[in-house]
């Protein structure tokens, strides 16, 4: 035998060399999965991917998340938690059995004294379970029987930046997968053309919205939350430049397509994978985004229940474009609204944004069941954490503040899996302490990924050697809001 062809052959056969070549094969299929579904005898609407949990861990009662986070914690006092008690003793001190030495922010701890303050606002019974709530919310009153109002919500941290980390990723340090991602990661994806995980902001002022809290984390980077504008092209460079066809972006997709394809058969980096497909995505984005994010066709009355208006940037366009995106597939909806951080001025703070988010709020619940989503769609409403009992500052006739409050306040869920008209937690007279039946961010977590058919403590991932999960070692699942 050829000594020439002898060594080629004993090259090819050595087991380096075979597990290289088995290694490159298995990721060539892979991914051809990816690009070309219809390898593998899928149908062109099948799903983009199973996500990781399959079958799921229990029959799941939602198929995805809509999340309105009113970024900078709305009072719970104002809005959902009434204290009769608090308000006959306004410009009282404060009580030392209540706050007991607990912490208070350095806003307020220089203060000579903290003065209780009730909320100025009345409060009403909704729905037929009869639910209390405030006179500023009466359109997210009259769907008071789909609601689960929690009032004892409790978290870690006392400032925004880490509230919010720890409120979409469990941690206060940053760096870990948000519950979209996870969300992501689990379930995967209903449809090829749109991500997984979309993120839309609305409002003006208040604290600053930092991307990581749609990130992905050590996840891998397909399930980062995408954020879409309002205004101009949804997401960035999504248009093609004047004078570029489809059919020479195509093009040229290919070519780079080709040079990535070559780079991952050379590196087996699952990141140049993960790349390849983003381009994909991209690509068939194109021809989603723009019909998606056109409302101007939807009914005059969806728009007015809304109040809606096409071109005009909006918390309610982002209701709308929610339940659209629902319709579409889209396992997690992020809608984020800012300035609701109220350390003065309350009263006119308030009746801005809830003239702002109440009538959407409740017209995506609505909307939702008219058309049979809100069984299979959990939505979920608040902020970071509550405000404190005492005022920030002076308390005149028409103003005052209240400062940071992580211990108790108040949250609802609607929608797949959750029980409606019910009251879940109690708190003392001052909105203080927890009475009974608390709900830490943690739980909020379990119970979330609970109704999506995922046990919290086996959807991890295993990174730097240690296996993670959102939940971390904590979390329970909230039973007595589930049906």
């Amino acid at each position: 035998m050829n000594q020439f062809l002898e060594h080629d052959i004993r090259k090819t056969m050595a087991r380096r060399a075979f597990l290289k070549m088995t290694g490159l094969n298995l990721g060539s299929v892979a991914l051809a999965s990816l690009l070309n579904q219809k390898l593998f005898g899928a149908s062109p609407s099948a799903p983009q991917s199973s996500g990781t949990v399959g079958p799921l861990h229990f029959a799941p009662r939602a198929k995805r998340v809509i999340y309105l986070f009113m970024s900078g914690a709305p009072s719970q006092i104002d809005l959902y938690d009434p204290k009769p008690k608090l308000r006959e003793l306004t410009g009282q001190l404060l009580p030392e059995s209540v706050r007991m030495g607990q912490r208070i922010t350095g806003m307020t701890s220089g203060q000579k004294y903290l003065l209780c303050v009730g909320s100025p606002f009345e409060f009403k019974r909704y729905g037929h379970c009869g639910t209390e709530m405030s006179e500023l919310l009466p359109h997210i009153g009259s769907v008071a029987d789909e609601i689960a109002l929690l009032r004892a919500v409790h978290t870690d941290p006392i400032n925004h930046d880490p509230a919010v980390t720890y409120l979409f990723t469990g941690n206060q340090q940053p760096g870990r997968p948000t519950l979209g991602a996870w969300v992501s990661y689990g379930l995967g994806s209903e449809n090829s053309s749109l991500p997984a995980f979309i993120v839309m902001i609305s409002g003006r002022g208040g604290q600053s919205l930092q991307t990581r809290y749609w990130g992905n984390g050590f996840l891998p980077s397909n399930h980062q939350g995408v954020q879409f504008r309002g205004q101009g092209d949804p997401v960035l460079f999504l248009s093609d430049p004047p004078g570029l066809s489809q059919e020479t972006r195509r093009r040229m997709l290919d070519h780079v397509q080709a040079l990535n394809r070559l780079q991952l058969g050379q590196l087996n980096d699952p990141e140049i994978a993960t790349r390849i497909e983003a381009y994909e995505m991209a690509f068939r984005m194109q021809t989603s985004v723009p019909e998606l994010m056109d409302i101007s066709n939807e009914p005059k009355e969806v728009l007015e229940l809304y109040g809606a208006e096409p071109g005009k940037p909006s918390f309610a366009n982002n209701c709308l474009l929610a339940r659209r995106l629902a319709e579409r597939g889209v396992r997690f909806i992020n809608l984020l609204h800012r300035d609701w951080d109220h350390h003065g001025g309350l009263p006119q703070g308030i009746r801005q944004q809830t003239s702002q988010t109440d009538k959407a709020s409740a017209a995506l619940i609505k909307d939702l069941k008219s058309r049979g989503l809100l069984d299979e769609t959990l939505v979920v409403w608040g902020g970071e954490f509550g405000r404190t009992a005492y005022s920030q500052g002076n308390i005149s006739k028409d103003s005052f503040g209240r400062d940071h409050h992580p211990r108790c306040y108040s949250l609802w869920l609607a929608g797949g899996g959750i029980k409606g008209g019910v009251v879940h937690g109690v708190t003392d007279d001052f909105s203080y302490n927890i009475a009974s039946g608390g709900v830490h961010i943690n739980d909020l977590h379990a119970t979330i990924l609970h109704c999506l058919g995922i046990d919290h403590e086996r959807l991890t991932y295993r990174f730097q050697g240690r296996d993670f999960r959102l939940t971390d070692v904590a979390g329970k699942v909230v039973k007595e809001i589930l049906v």
